[in-house]
């Protein structure tokens, strides 16, 4: 199943759309780019990691361009990109990765 992603906008309460995002692996101490992508309508990136790959253990990065989104919004942003690290398990088969924004803050969990 691999890995997802949803960022809602909770100062607008709407989903963030437009909203580029990398997937990147970090392998021997290097950052390796895994895909690129854009949130959809619903603020979903329902497939992070190309559906051809395969989710395995290691430390992940998932980063959210969120100054390309306070400029669409004409909006003052305090953090012109998010990014987050996260450790993939042995044994497991998807990571949903939500992003709760506002101009001045964000927040992360694992989501399922």
């Amino acid at each position: 199943m691999g890995i997802s992603t949803h960022i809602l906008d909770t100062s607008l309460g709407r989903p963030a759309a437009g909203v580029p995002i990398t997937l990147a692996r970090i392998t021997n101490e290097e950052w390796s780019t895994l895909n690129e992508a854009t949130t959809d309508a619903d603020g979903r990136c329902k497939h992070l990691l190309p559906e051809t790959d395969v989710l395995r253990p290691g430390i992940y990065r998932v980063r959210f361009e969120t100054l390309a989104y306070y400029k669409q919004h004409q909006l003052e942003g305090l953090y012109p990109y998010v990014e987050i690290v996260f450790t993939v398990s042995e044994g497991e088969q998807h990571y949903h990765i939500p992003l709760l924004l506002t101009a001045n803050g964000y927040t992360t969990y694992r989501g399922s």
